[in-house]
């Protein structure tokens, strides 16, 4: 099993490219990171963990800019969106950065994405948050022509453009992973139909991922395919890493605060000498 490490990186946090190599030269597999354009102020959108929305979320840096940043530094550590945003993108764009991305670090991206959950936002955007996850798979299905075609074109309800050419092309092929995020039932089941990996919380308020899995197993049988499990935001107690291990999970993701150097180090050298034990 991986375990990779997922953070919002801000201005008085660890810096993005300390952060990567320590990880790296600590033996985790990868690094995630979020995004949010921005946090409208009229709130009208609760936070789903409940409370007052954390301040990281108004300072959050672009992740596509610091994984570039990442992958500078770093040779053998994955990267990766947790999780990019794409109803609010444009998937040309992002197509574009993506197949970047994945060109820089040599092939190490890995792209988690979700539909969202604030409503606000996303109209900035110009997005029906209604509508979010069907315009999340016209993108990604969109996406996927423009990695792997030379003379894409892709007509939908929500994304509809002509024969292009677009270049850089990513290393990875046929592409990087789509590792869909979502909770069951609705998450999983929208990974099983067009991503490449689902990627729930590893824990809700009403429920742990471990007692999902035999729910999960029975839709994949539905589905008749399945899938690579990342269970994002795992306990950070290492005596509960095996469990998702002898699940059948292929990697869990610890998030950390955006806290500087002083703090995150001491706390990656502690998880570092217990990943031996579920590798």
């Amino acid at each position: 099993m991986h375990v990779g490490v997922a953070m919002f990186c801000t201005d008085y946090a660890i810096a993005p490219t300390e952060l990567a190599r320590a990880l790296e030269q600590r033996g985790f597999e990868s690094l995630w990171l979020p995004e949010h354009s921005h946090i409208p102020l009229s709130r009208i959108s609760p936070f789903p963990q409940g409370g007052d929305l954390p301040k990281k979320y108004y300072d959050v840096m672009d992740p596509f800019v610091v994984l570039g940043a990442a992958a500078a530094v770093t040779t053998r550590l994955r990267i990766a969106t947790g999780i990019c945003l794409v109803p609010q993108r444009d998937p040309i764009q992002t197509a574009k950065e993506v197949a970047t991305i994945d060109q820089l670090s040599r092939g190490r991206f890995l792209f988690g994405v979700g539909a969202g959950w604030n409503a606000d936002e996303m109209a900035d955007h110009g997005t029906d948050f209604k509508s979010r996850n069907k315009v999340m798979r016209e993108r990604i299905e969109a996406m996927r022509a423009i990695w792997t075609k030379s003379k894409p074109e892709y007509h939908g309800e929500f994304v509809d453009f002509g024969p292009m050419m677009t270049w850089p092309k990513p290393i990875q092929k046929p592409h990087p992973p789509v590792l869909v995020g979502g909770g069951m039932p609705h998450g999983a089941r929208r990974a099983l139909a067009y991503g490449d990996g689902w990627m729930p919380h590893a824990r809700r308020p009403t429920y742990r991922l471990l007692d999902k899995l035999p729910e999960y197993r029975a839709i994949e049988k539905e589905a008749g395919r399945t899938l690579p499990v990342t269970a994002f935001g795992a306990e950070h107690d290492p005596a509960s890493w095996a469990a998702y291990r002898d699940a059948g999970i292929e990697r869990i993701v610890l998030s950390i605060n955006s806290e500087p150097s002083d703090t995150i180090l001491p706390q990656l050298d502690r998880w570092a000498t217990r990943l031996a034990d579920v590798l």
